[in-house]
């Protein structure tokens, strides 16, 4: 899978393509994590999430809801930020990275997704769905 660091992020847009976003890999601690930059907001995602998500698709067979919302609101059961914050997930919990900003996993991760050819995402105003290429 390509990997691009700081020098040469993913320059992408949320689902609605409403905004512009970048993204790249990183280190924090000794670990990889993706470094998501959205204006001057910079979120932090554990870089495990790509292949979990990933695989996690592939297991669900269909289109799921990407259900974004921000760390301190409530997520939707079966949605793929429920799923990015849920005990039942590979690493047991939150994979964003950075306290009050742990959120809107289903609003940055989806467009790496479709880039890396691992997903296709709807782009609708609102309400969209991911599904495993």
């Amino acid at each position: 899978m390509e990997k691009r660091g700081k020098e040469n992020p993913w320059k992408l847009k949320t689902p609605p393509l409403s905004s512009e976003y970048e993204i790249y890999v990183g280190e924090k601690d000794g670990r990889e994590i993706l470094v998501c930059t959205v204006g001057k907001t910079v979120l932090h995602y554990d870089y495990r999430a790509i292949a979990d998500l990933h695989e996690m698709l592939k297991a669900h067979s269909g289109w799921m809801l990407l259900g974004s919302k921000d760390e301190k609101k409530d997520t939707v059961e079966g949605t793929v930020e429920h799923w990015a914050r849920s005990e039942d997930n590979p690493i047991g919990g939150w994979y964003g990275l950075k306290k009050n900003f742990r959120g809107r996993f289903a609003m940055y991760i989806p467009p790496l997704m479709e880039a890396l050819s691992l997903a296709e995402v709807e782009h609708n105003k609102r309400n969209n769905r991911m599904r495993a290429k």
